[in-house]
């Protein structure tokens, strides 16, 4: 069951969608790889989601990606007397650490890392930035603001820093507990929120021992003024535009979203595009044409996967959500531009003998026409360079070991297939092709594109190329 797209869908589960029926509904109308949010559900609900996942793996006998998306910290100002207050422009409000009820002239936040890193000046954006205060003076325990922007404010609202670097890690006593628990389930992403530098990453790696992706969410102004640093380490990042379009100007989103799409590409990192790119069929079965404009501006950019959230979580209309995101991509990618598109962020190889290898692959795969680039894996390096090129036919991942199949279902254009490794070079050109036959990617006569190396199962050592015929 091999998809008619190369860029992937990864889609939430939620209440409306945790039983194996639904979870195999959106499975087989296009889902490649399924979110477990982290902020919602218990652990119980989330190791129920995992053996449905996992049964319906089996049971379809593809690979199928889960990513476990932590929480992070959560900033929040406290409770008000009477549960919220009405503001106005020019009103002075007082932010402290005492948590007694809020009034109209003061209210908690408990956050004294906050404290400690304003200055005169600062911005602080309440309620996903419905309220902009400015702070006017502060000390290590309270600050006073003047309200910028608002007319309301009601108990426990978040609260966004976007020109501050707080000394606060990107892991929270939860996010630490679900880690343990997403490792000891065997998830194959980790999404890791409140990234603000790469030692964030750096952390959450230590913790995971290896046993699975990092992926950096990024939305914060911070993250992505160290976005180079944080790709070094992390194995991919998620344009997540909800807090990025509160905690940097919403009209710069567009162009942060090109930016972090073409730096994630030209390093071999896998990108995912995320948030509200089908919003309205929460609720609606049709989508709006800009969010069909959305999607497709994703793919001509060249996005690994696009997500859905509410929509397939708590959606009225899940199916169809997956379904209109399927057909979008399909499209666009069948539209007779987006070749020449993809081809101007075309990334420039590594001056190393692996890349220079994939890229040649790629090079004499489009000149012979071959049906198929098919790499030999064993870590998913040689998957990963041959997706960074972004080749006009598929990728066939052959691999020994289950947890990289696994990962690189996130990938762009990447169909990973269990097998066993090749024993020889005969044995690597006979797999291949009775595989691309048996997968359809291939018909008697075409021809393929291999790269591997040898030693055969050594990890990153690509430094083989090899074209051969599919017999019947």
């Amino acid at each position: 069951m091999h998809r008619n797209r190369q860029t992937k869908i990864l889609a939430t589960l939620g209440p409306g969608t945790s039983t194996a029926a639904r979870i195999a509904k959106l499975f087989d109308t296009g889902v490649d790889v399924f979110r477990f949010n982290f902020s919602h559900g218990s652990h119980a609900d989330h190791r129920k989601r995992h053996r449905i996942v996992r049964a319906l793996e089996e049971a379809r006998g593809r690979p199928i990606g889960i990513l476990a998306d932590l929480q992070g910290p959560k900033l929040r100002i406290g409770a008000f007397e009477n549960g919220r207050i009405e503001i106005k422009r020019g009103q002075k409000l007082r932010l402290d650490l005492d948590d007694k009820p809020g009034t109209a002239k003061r209210v908690q936040l408990p956050h004294p890392e906050i404290f400690e890193a304003m200055e005169v000046g600062s911005t602080l954006l309440l309620d996903d930035g419905r309220v902009r205060l400015k702070v006017l003076d502060h000390d290590a325990k309270s600050a006073e603001t003047e309200v910028i922007s608002g007319s309301a404010l009601s108990n426990n609202k978040g609260v966004n820093v976007p020109d501050m670097l707080l000394n606060l890690a990107a892991l929270s006593d939860k996010d630490r507990k679900d880690l343990d628990f997403a490792i000891s389930l065997g998830v194959d992403w980790l999404a890791l929120s409140f990234v603000q530098r790469a030692d964030d990453i750096a952390e959450a790696r230590k913790l995971t021992g290896g046993q699975a992706h990092i992926m950096a969410k990024i939305e914060k102004p911070s993250a992505v003024e160290h976005i180079d640093d944080i790709l070094e380490i992390a194995d991919g990042i998620m344009v997540a535009r909800g807090d990025l379009g509160v905690e940097t100007p919403v009209v710069g989103v567009p162009s942060l979203q090109k930016a972090l799409v073409r730096t994630a590409r030209s390093m071999g990192k896998t990108v995912v595009v995320a948030t509200q790119m089908l919003e309205s069929m929460v609720t609606s079965p049709f989508p709006t044409r800009a969010e069909v404009s959305d999607v497709a501006t994703a793919v001509y950019d060249g996005a690994d996967a696009v997500m859905l959230s509410a929509e397939t979580a708590v959606g009225d209309f899940p199916n169809e959500a997956v379904a209109t995101m399927d057909g979008v991509i399909e499209a666009t990618e069948n539209d007779k531009h987006y070749r020449a598109i993809l081809e101007a962020e075309h990334a420039v190889p590594e001056a190393t003998a692996a890349d220079a290898i994939t890229a040649a692959a790629r090079q004499v795969a489009e000149t012979i026409k071959a049906a198929a680039v098919v790499t030999y894996t064993t870590s998913g390096s040689t998957t990963l360079r041959a997706a960074r090129e972004r080749p006009s036919m598929p990728i066939l991942c052959l691999t020994p070991k289950q947890e990289t199949s696994r990962r690189l279902t996130l990938s762009w254009g990447v169909r990973p297939v269990l097998t066993d490794d090749a024993s020889n070079m005969a044995d690597m050109v006979e797999r291949a092709c009775r595989i691309a036959l048996r997968e359809d990617l291939a018909k008697p006569g075409q021809r393929l594109v291999i790269t591997a190396g040898v030693p055969f199962g050594t990890p990153g050592a690509t430094n083989i190329l090899r074209i051969a015929w599919v017999d019947g």
